[in-house]
């Protein structure tokens, strides 16, 4: 069921450093960005699903795969602004498109095509049996054990993290979790004050880290494509 004033941003750059144009990249035989428009769009619970960028392929590629793209971004088009910060300005221009404001807001990078239309309805259901105006995604730490982190000196001596941790088991150790991009929800007049998702009483929601992959690297494309064609 669609929310009444609710609205699927995906921000999405045109530059990028360590893969370039990530956001239009192949992705399984689609551009990566189409993989989030078509999970908000499948969940079938927002007005509008809008990506908001400054980059006139991105826009084109984002308009065929039945997002909306009416503006493009005015100041927060570089690598160094926070991505709420976009959503932000994607919210005012959106509100003078529309001419009201959304009343609550799903950032879903599009740098996480394994999330799916399931996990957006999923997060949704518990934002709204919720009192929070935020919940952030977060993940496990699937294989990896984070109790068990150490740094090494250059002589290769470790110091361990939580040295009493290294002494234990895995399964006597508390599952620890890490904040992910996958998806963040707000409602709007809390984020537009706060500017962050990160706002006064957020609330975290854990989804299977396989889910969650955030692809920032090659390495994290290699991984995204080997986790799909093995079907998580």
């Amino acid at each position: 069921m669609t929310i009444p004033g609710s609205v699927a941003i995906i921000p999405a750059r045109g530059g990028s450093r360590r893969i370039p144009r990530k956001n239009v990249v192949d992705f399984m035989g689609k551009p990566l960005i189409a993989w989030s428009i078509e999970a908000a769009r499948a969940s079938g619970r927002f007005e509008t699903v809008l990506v908001s960028t400054d980059d006139a392929e991105i826009a084109e590629i984002a308009r065929a795969h039945g997002a909306e793209v009416p503006f493009l971004r005015r100041v927060t088009g570089d690598d160094h602004s926070p991505v709420s910060l976009a959503t932000v300005e994607a919210l005012e221009q959106y509100a003078a498109w529309r001419g009201r404001p959304a009343d609550l807001v799903m950032q879903l990078l599009p740098t996480c095509p394994l999330r799916s239309e399931q996990h957006v309805r999923d997060s949704l259901d518990a934002f709204l049996r919720g009192a929070a105006d935020f919940l952030l995604s977060c993940t496990d730490y699937g294989p990896l054990n984070p109790w068990w982190a150490i740094s090494i000196a250059t002589d290769g001596t470790p110091r361990p993290l939580h040295p009493r941790a290294m002494t234990m088991r895995s399964q006597d150790l508390e599952t620890v979790y890490c904040p992910s991009g996958a998806i963040w929800i707000a409602r709007v007049p809390a984020l537009l004050a706060s500017r962050t998702f990160y706002g006064p009483g957020h609330r975290f929601w854990p989804m299977d880290w396989r889910a969650a992959v955030d692809i920032d690297t090659p390495e994290d494309l290699a991984l995204a494509r080997a986790l799909a064609v093995g079907g998580m």
